[in-house]
This record gives structure tokens, C-alpha cells and sequence, in this order.
């Protein structure tokens, strides 16, 4: 593993430096959820949390849509939202539909969304990162900003993976 953001061949200087950052965010992940059965992927530690399958779908899902709302500046389209609205919103209803699936297939899912992200990236300079948006509400962001919260949901929601794994490792002694 790689510990330096750094540019990164085939993509502009800032672009690189994004990339080096979601392929670390990314490789960490993959190590932390390496070997997984389906009862660890599915497990939930209590009635109000997400199972590591679930993250995981999220993380895809959060991708996903940002790839959408910074490459294409649209919102998700009806078939999109029925396709990423669960594990987008997460809570009860990926609780019980997003289970039953071995590691691969969350692994799969991921690395569609992410070679795709990267084949997005290949196409924009450095000044396509400071390009602005304005939410509804009128909170101004740019797609760096944008693209910084991907990195930072994928960490935020490793470390309740990293949770939820030691408690099913715990309660199986």
C-alpha cells in the first residue's frame, strides 16, 4: 500500500492526487472487509445499525450519485433512484433487503462504480475540480468538495464496518 497522495499517470496533477486518495481510501476498505462470510456481512448489532453489506452498498451508492450530479449536473433519474435509493438512505429497509450476498458480489459492485469513476476522471483537467454547484438551498460547493465527501463517507462508514466487525467477532465466543 501506497502511503503518499500523489500524482497519478493518465490524469491531470489535482485529478492524480484525487485518484491516489480514493485508491487508498478504497484499498483500506477492501483489507478491512477481506475474507467475510455472508453472516459477518449481514450481521447487525443491534435493530438500529447497518450491516457491513449494507456499508458497503452505500459506499457504491454515494459514488454513484456523485458521479452523476459532478460528471452529468442532474439528479438521479426514477430508475437510478430505484436502483440506489435503499442502499443510499440505508435504515430499516436495507436492513432487510440488502443481505444474502457473499463478499463478492459487494466487491463486484464497488470496482463497476469505481472503474467507472476513474474512466469519468480520465476525461477532466484540474479545473473541472473547482467547477461550482449550488444545492436548492442554496449552499454553494464545488466538485472538489464534492468528490472529498466520497473519500470522507467511505472512511466514516469503514470505521462502523471495523465496529460491527469486532461486536460479530466478539459475540461469537
Amino acid at each position: 500500500m501506497d502511503y503518499r497522495i500523489k500524482e497519478q499517470a493518465g490524469f491531470s496533477p489535482k485529478i492524480g492526487e484525487l485518484v491516489s486518495m480514493l485508491d487508498y481510501t478504497r484499498a483500506v476498505t477492501l483489507a478491512d472487509v477481506e475474507g467475510l462470510s455472508i453472516e459477518a456481512l449481514d450481521y447487525l448489532a443491534d435493530g438500529q445499525s447497518n450491516s457491513i453489506g449494507a456499508l458497503l452498498m452505500h459506499m457504491a451508492a454515494i459514488e454513484f450519485v456523485h458521479q452523476v450530479i459532478t460528471f452529468e449536473n442532474r439528479d438521479l433519474t426514477q430508475q437510478e433512484l430505484e436502483q440506489w435509493l435503499v442502499p443510499l438512505e440505508l435504515g430499516d429497509k436495507a436492513r432487510s433487503a440488502i443481505r444474502n450476498h457473499p463478499l463478492d458480489y459487494y466487491l463486484d459492485e464497488l470496482k463497476k462504480v469505481r472503474d467507472h469513476t476513474l474512466s469519468l476522471l480520465e476525461s477532466v483537467n484540474d479545473s473541472w475540480l473547482y467547477e461550482e454547484g449550488q444545492y436548492d438551498h442554496g449552499v454553494v460547493y464545488n466538485k472538489y468538495f464534492l468528490w472529498f465527501h466520497v473519500v470522507e463517507d467511505e472512511t466514516s462508514h469503514r470505521g462502523q464496518i471495523c465496529m460491527t466487525k469486532r461486536i460479530c467477532q466478539n459475540n461469537k465466543h
